[in-house]
């Protein structure tokens, strides 16, 4: 596999806490036994949103719906990351997930905010998201040999989208 423009060399990724976003806390939070052996890729398939502000609003959105009409006890992703490339805290590191039913002992939930049936992830999140994975790798919430799958990998979904599904390979090179 080619080594694509979304590699970096351990530039550090920008990740907005839960605290900035201001989450609300979770019902109860339950840790991974181990590192995260599977990362699995989402989208939120809803309406792309870019900078700081703009996407508090729907991540807090989100969690809202997670918690009351899924009846999780956070937001089910790990982590989600908008189209300038800017990562927000999910759960975070080491927590065990609420994105993949059935699969959510050993992996990490990434989502892409917006709907990515017919628009490409932007460069600058395919970025973000690469140093995420060497971040997480480099400070052992991650096996170095993780399995990188979109949510469609694990069951009946269109999730993360046609656009970014065909891209997942840009997110599998060397970390």
């Amino acid at each position: 596999m080619e080594q694509n423009e979304y590699a970096s060399d351990c530039l550090s990724v920008r990740i907005v806490s839960r605290a900035q976003w201001r989450a609300a806390p979770p019902k109860q939070k339950e840790r991974l036994k181990s590192l995260a052996r599977r990362v699995v890729i989402h989208h939120t398939a809803l309406p792309s949103c870019q900078g700081l502000e703009a996407c508090k609003e729907q991540i807090f959105s989100i969690q809202r719906g997670h918690m009351t009409e899924r009846g999780f006890s956070d937001i089910g992703y790990n982590f989600l990351v908008e189209g300038g490339g800017i990562v927000f805290e999910g759960r975070g590191w080491g927590v065990m997930g609420a994105h993949s039913k059935g699969n959510n002992h050993d992996s990490l939930g990434i989502a892409f905010m917006g709907n990515f049936n017919n628009d490409a992830p932007s460069k600058e999140a395919m970025l973000s998201v690469k140093q995420l994975l060497q971040s997480g790798v480099s400070q052992g919430f991650l096996c170095k040999e993780f399995a990188l799958l979109g949510h469609r990998d694990l069951g009946s979904t269109e999730c993360p989208g046609e656009k970014l599904y065909s891209a997942l390979p840009k997110l599998r090179g060397t970390t």
